[in-house]
């Protein structure tokens, strides 16, 4: 891989080659890479828990929903988004770097791969994530990092960033992409999973996150468009307990009672994706 990473070590931030299992900067600093195949480069400062990210049982259960075809549409939906429909515009290059920041199991980078031969890097906070994505992807690069605080990679050095519903560092984005570059970004929609809501929250609560979203980078990132993907599925009580594992819904001491009725129900899946261009005066504090 050519010099993308960058250093996590504070005040370091040099390239990192691979040597073998290692990755290192000028300064020697190293990061092994576990026997699975990813890389952790958290450091103490960046850890909010001893456990950071996303548990194994949420990361599996995510999995198997995938693996059953739950969700699926959205997911190559939104790939569509990231690929198909740039070939008008700024198509990307063979070998165009694109990063997937809170990539979870690895399922959304592996398609773009599929799609497109790229320098795919997926990066979550979650070892457990990282560690299921490189079993199941071997042949993509996997990092443990903190991207709330930096993002991995030398300036301007990656081509496109991806966010399913996961955390961002707006000025983090704005750094490593190249200035041609884009993020495309996926957050649920209003009615997303509104039925098993209202099945175990007890009201159809509808929160708009899209113009949050939009606030949030318009200081870097202009709106290049925008589109709402949806997809219903009639599910089991197990994968609807998995949904709730998935979602942290499940959690709740107070919902337990309705989470142990649950019955099959017809369920909404829905994003909003944004694709957003980098401004090309972003240099803002």
């Amino acid at each position: 891989m050519p010099s993308i990473l960058s250093c996590t070590v504070r005040g370091c931030g040099l390239p990192l080659e691979r040597r073998g299992r290692t990755f290192a900067c000028r300064r020697r600093h190293a990061f092994d890479v576990a026997q699975s195949g990813y890389v952790n480069v958290l450091q103490p400062q960046d850890r909010r828990a001893r456990a950071a990210g996303d548990s194994k049982t949420a990361v599996d259960a995510r999995v198997r929903l995938l693996e059953a075809g739950v969700g699926r549409t959205i997911v190559k939906g939104f790939v569509d988004r990231a690929v198909g429909d740039r070939a008008t515009e700024s198509r990307l290059s063979p070998d165009a770097v694109v990063v997937d920041t809170g990539c979870g199991a690895g399922d959304v980078l592996a398609e773009l791969a599929c799609r497109q031969r790229l320098t795919a890097i997926g990066v979550d906070l979650s070892t457990a994530a990282a560690d299921t994505a490189a079993r199941r992807f071997p042949t993509l690069t996997w990092i443990v990092a903190n991207a709330d605080r930096r993002l991995p990679f030398c300036d301007q050095s990656v081509d496109l960033i991806v966010s399913f519903n996961g955390r961002r560092n707006v000025r983090e984005c704005a750094r490593a992409l190249v200035w041609t570059g884009a993020l495309i970004v996926a957050v649920p929609a209003p009615d997303d999973l509104i039925e098993l809501r209202e099945q175990v929250l007890g009201g159809r609560v509808l929160h708009n996150r899209i113009n949050a979203l939009i606030e949030e980078h318009s200081t870097r990132f202009d709106v290049a468009d925008h589109v709402t993907l949806r997809e219903r599925r009639t599910l089991t009580a197990e994968q609807l307990r998995d949904v709730l594992s998935s979602t942290y819904r499940g959690a709740r001491t107070s919902a337990a009672p309705r989470v142990d009725r649950l019955s099959d129900l017809e369920v909404t899946f829905a994003s909003e994706v944004v694709r957003f261009a980098p401004r090309p005066h972003r240099s803002l504090p």
